[in-house]
């Protein structure tokens, strides 16, 4: 007779867990005097794109949000984002990224007026996540929008309780190391800053070889610095850390489970399977996909860029004033 072991792998998905912070995110909508509009561009034929910005509608119709997607040329994407930031009707604007897949992206990403960014891609935003600025303001009662993927994945790490709530706000990932596979600028960079940030030691894994993004011996620095770390490898990294987040958006590429810490965390972000079946085996707990938090994550900052509209408007007002007196005291005196 052969007994078969239970699985001690957890398998989480982002369902359950997109379900608990769209709790919240029902609850702060229902303060709302209106229904926010949420305007999606789609420039490309990326099916992964489609079926997000489909997820997107699902969602935004099942709790009382709007939303339209404006399918372009990517030749016209410009020209519909300023007339989107023009449009009063308008409160937040997605852009269902790569168009150009180079650097027009980041261009393109710098159009979209920083207002209505839910995404997080604005230079404002983009400055504080990485110089670990939490607040727009100095009361911190405006919190900066970070970008939607790297913070669902930060989401879903809380709600496993990777996060150690004991620890101060900002610290409460000392003590774990985390391997990162993927440094794009849309979401792996950004999401190893993150994690260094909330004071983990991060491997970050691109093709091109091995960064460490980290707060020092510590966590005694204010925010992350990277260093390159080439002498190490993808395997060596996944041995080291207790949580691995991966994000290749290749069908042929696999994390080698073979290399993976016993009883690690795994998270894949990919809209394809980066790890394979038998990660089940050597993972404590295994969250397959994020989408769905994802989808949640663009509502709350929805919300949250609600909440950001005064301050933005008076920020505005603010710098007009300055420009006036500037110019009122540049003005030569009559002779």
């Amino acid at each position: 007779m052969t007994l078969e072991l239970a699985s001690t792998c957890k398998v989480i998905l982002a369902g359950t867990i997109a379900q608990t912070l769209l709790k919240e995110v029902t609850h702060d909508s229902e303060k709302l005097n209106h229904s926010p509009l949420l305007v999606g561009f789609l420039a490309n034929d990326d099916p992964a794109a489609r079926m997000y910005a489909d997820w997107t509608a699902k969602t935004c119709s099942d709790n009382g949000f709007q939303f339209q997607l404006r399918k372009v040329d990517r030749d016209d994407l410009e020209d519909g984002l300023v007339d989107a930031n023009r449009d009063d009707d308008v409160d937040g604007v997605i852009v269902y990224y790569p168009v150009y897949g180079n650097r027009q992206d980041q261009y393109l990403q710098q159009i979209v007026d920083v207002g209505k960014d839910v995404e997080g891609l604005s230079h404002t935003y983009v400055f504080n996540l990485y110089q670990n600025i939490r607040f727009l303001d100095d009361e911190k009662s405006h919190k900066s929008i970070l970008p939607c993927t790297p913070l669902a994945v930060i989401k879903i790490l809380e709600y496993l309780q990777i996060y150690n709530s004991i620890l101060p706000y900002g610290n409460r990932l000392f003590g774990h190391t985390i391997t990162v596979v993927n440094r794009s600028e849309v979401v792996g960079r950004p999401l190893a800053a993150l994690l260094a940030n909330d004071g983990a030691s991060v491997y970050s894994v691109d093709i091109t070889g091995v960064q460490i993004f980290s707060r020092g011996e510590g966590i005694r620095k204010r925010k992350h610095e990277v260093t390159e770390a080439n002498e190490l490898t993808l395997e060596r990294c996944l041995s080291l850390s207790d949580v691995v987040i991966s994000g290749v958006p290749s069908e042929s590429f696999k994390i080698p489970t073979q290399h993976i810490k016993s009883g690690a965390c795994c998270v894949n972000f990919s809209s394809e399977k980066n790890f394979t079946p038998d990660i089940k085996e050597k993972a404590s707990i295994y969250v397959p996909a994020i989408g769905k938090v994802t989808i949640v994550i663009l509502l709350r900052n929805l919300l949250v860029r609600d909440r950001h509209s005064i301050f933005f408007m008076q920020r505005g007002i603010d710098i007009c004033i300055q420009r006036i007196f500037q110019n009122r005291d540049e003005r030569p005196m009559p002779s």
